[in-house]
């Protein structure tokens, strides 16, 4: 499974949320894909364009709780004051992805900046 996390600021479009996603899943390798499902964190559930864009890709979105974001934290390859100011996570794209994926998951590469957006894609234990 490929699991596609989600960090962004706030009030951003959908097309910003699948440009980064697209661009996240070619800087993982994984240019011609989509991911299985889609992830964020408690403080994006009113980010609507998140939601859109799973609707679109016809993917699941996910928010993952602070509980098991902050799990995952030490899997993190990046970290951001920024981020662990606003979302209360070093990397609320990679923290997302990495909880979704589940404890085997892994980190495909950093997360990818998209303008306003962040993304991370995680694998799960399976390799699938």
């Amino acid at each position: 499974m490929i699991v596609a996390g989600i960090g962004s600021r706030r009030g951003v479009g959908v097309e910003d949320i699948l440009a980064a996603v697209a661009a996240g899943m070619g800087g993982a390798g994984l240019p011609d894909q989509v991911p299985d499902v889609l992830a964020t964190g408690p403080t994006k559930r009113g980010e609507a364009a998140i939601f859109e864009a799973g609707q679109r890709l016809q993917r699941e979105v996910r928010v993952i709780e602070a509980e098991f974001l902050h799990a995952a934290e030490p899997r993190l390859l990046t970290r951001s004051a920024a981020s662990q100011a606003a979302t209360g996570s070093p990397s609320l794209a990679e923290a997302a992805a990495l909880a979704a994926a589940g404890p085997a998951g892994r980190l495909l590469a950093p997360r990818t900046v998209c303008g306003p957006v962040t993304c991370a894609i995680a694998r799960d234990g399976s390799g699938q």
